[in-house]
């Protein structure tokens, strides 16, 4: 993404590399001296304790090359240090610094930001209530979830329940949650807002209402339901989990019945009704 003048730390490198090929040539020719020397001493032709000096003199040379080894390796860290990489694969933002400008190990603005986008997380919130639900999926194997629009009427993206957090934050009363999406189409871009839809469980054959279709009076949730004479009559719901405009209505409801969903303020019981409906599904 950048390069920092590489030119001293290329010399520093240099220079140690060079320092090394020099001690590499001391050390080879002490070697052959100390072999010289050993075939004297087999014959008595020198003495011992040059033999000895000898070998010390070659240790001292190969302890030498390892100091050179390791100030080569330090010069090379620093001379990789101008060259300066991306940590992941992503994409850049504008940059914060143009050719030219000095920069600092201690800057706090950075060269650029980079961020991931395949794949992306989204960290989200749910109230405390929802914890038990969420730690059953869990169990269950790997959790759904899907990110919508603003609006809540487009889906964007599915991915899969990454991380819970250990923790309930005791001001709002809500767990945080990290969710994981593929993102291959890029539909998700960094900083957005989104709605984070989770699939806890799948209710099999049950009976749902538009959930504009309930009222709530003084004993729970009712609705008019419209008779086979065109007349309504209200009759008490039992509702479930309601979600993406449905709600499970349990024992008070038929699949194949109609119900009222708007205009209900001007409804009394017998009163009749003409007007499109949508019968409730199963």
């Amino acid at each position: 993404m950048a390069q920092i003048d590489p030119r001293p730390f290329q010399a520093a490198y240099d220079q140690a590399v060079a320092k090394k090929v020099q001690d590499e040539a001391n050390l080879a020719n002490a070697k052959l001296d100390l072999q010289r020397l050993a075939d004297l001493a087999t014959r008595n032709f020198t003495p011992k304790q040059q033999v000895d000096t000898q070998r010390a003199t070659v240790a001292q040379l190969e302890a030498q090359i390892q100091g050179d080894q390791a100030a080569v390796d330090n010069a090379k860290s620093q001379l990789d240090y101008t060259t300066i990489t991306s940590p992941l694969t992503g994409r850049t933002g504008i940059r914060l610094v143009d050719q030219g400008n000095i920069v600092h190990a201690s800057d706090a603005t950075g060269l650029v930001v980079v961020t991931q986008l395949q794949p992306m997380s989204v960290i989200f919130t749910l109230p405390e209530s929802q914890l038990t639900a969420v730690q059953s999926a869990l169990k269950a194997g790997p959790v759904r979830i899907f990110a919508m629009s603003r609006d809540d009427n487009r889906q964007l993206a599915e991915g899969t329940l990454a991380v819970l957090d250990n923790q309930i934050s005791q001001t709002t009363g809500t767990m945080r949650l990290k969710g994981t999406f593929p993102n291959q189409d890029h539909a998700l871009w960094p900083g957005e807002f989104l709605n984070i839809r989770l699939l806890a469980r799948t209710e099999q054959n049950v009976v749902t209402a538009p959930s504009g279709a309930l009222q709530r009076g003084p004993d729970g949730y009712y609705n008019y339901i419209v008779k086979p004479d065109s007349t309504v009559e209200a009759r008490p719901l039992k509702v479930g989990h309601v979600s993406n405009g449905a709600a499970i209505v349990a024992d008070s409801l038929a699949a194949d019945e109609k119900v009222v969903t708007a205009g209900q303020y001007r409804l009394q019981p017998g009163a009749c009704v003409a007007a499109n409906s949508t019968a409730a599904k199963d």
